[in-house]
């Protein structure tokens, strides 16, 4: 079986942007450095090419039984593409016991397929920084902060609770000057309006609005109807006899021709009906009596 069968074709559109993208963050620099290491850790030569001396897992595996004896069993000759893979996987096995991040480590597809170089360059930088941090002399990566686990008395954890920490702020410089009692209204004014700063429980605040300039003139007594006119129209003050605007208004009404309660009004038409001196005393058609 072939190294051509597992290699993936050209990649288009949003593929090969993203393949574009993780090409750009590969650092040429940092593979001379992760070269030079491995190289003189494992004491053999990865080649011109620096992943394609990397894709059988031979090279990878000796790198991490080196830094950790007996990590990786056993070691497959590259014969075959299964053997190869089989090397990767027992690698990434390896330094995940070894204490490498998985978030960090990259996939096998992506290097022996060059799907994402940046990502193995990513892993190898981390295992660096992994060596480091364990006392093995390395010049590449960083070393990892040590685990600083701290014990404390449960009598002083109790103290803890009476101090407000700075995630809820600080109450240093509070002071209670001008508080009120508790549960009595703390009021608030204003200097601009003039008004004087309020001493008794009876002024307004300005939560609820002021009251200045405010008069009961025209005010009624509890309970009784307070009377709305409109000077406009030329009427008096209205008094309980007369209907409110809200009501409408009788302004220039009349009784005129208005009969007797109880009896009925007549309606007629001119065009049918001679005149009202036509009507009788009882109100029928003076034709009809005369006949």
């Amino acid at each position: 079986m072939s190294n051509a069968h597992f290699n993936r074709g050209p990649a288009y559109g949003l593929s090969a942007e993203v393949k574009n993208k993780l090409a750009q963050k590969y650092d040429p620099q940092r593979e001379r450095e992760l070269r030079a290491w491995i190289e003189g850790t494992t004491g053999r030569r990865i080649g011109d090419s620096f992943m394609d001396g990397l894709k059988d897992g031979v090279i990878l595996c000796e790198l991490i039984n080196k830094l950790q004896p007996g990590s990786v069993q056993k070691v497959n000759e590259p014969v075959q593409n299964w053997h190869k893979l089989e090397n990767i996987g027992n690698f990434l096995r390896a330094i995940t016991r070894y204490g490498v991040k998985p978030h960090d480590i990259f996939e096998a597809n992506d290097l022996f397929e060059n799907t994402n170089h940046t990502q193995v360059q990513s892993t190898l930088i981390a295992l660096a920084s992994q060596a480091k941090t364990k006392g093995n002399n390395v010049s590449l990566g960083v070393k990892y902060a040590e685990k600083q686990q701290r014990r404390f008395h449960p009598e002083k954890l109790r103290e803890g609770r009476n101090i407000i920490g700075l995630q809820m702020g600080t109450n240093k410089f509070a002071s209670q000057q001008g508080m009120t009692a508790y549960g009595t209204r703390r009021h608030l004014y204003d200097p601009k309006l003039g008004t004087d700063q309020p001493l008794d429980q009876a002024t307004i605040s300005l939560q609820m609005g002021t009251n200045k300039g405010a008069s009961q003139a025209g005010m009624t007594a509890p309970g009784t109807k307070r009377q709305i006119f409109e000077p406009a129209l030329g009427m008096e003050r209205c008094d309980t006899m007369t209907i409110g605007l809200q009501m409408g208004s009788n302004k220039g009404a009349s009784q005129q021709g208005m009969t007797v309660y109880g009896l009925p009004r007549q309606v007629y038409d001119p065009k049918y009906c001679g005149g009202p001196e036509l009507l009788g005393e009882d109100g029928l058609d003076g034709l009809y009596n005369s006949q």
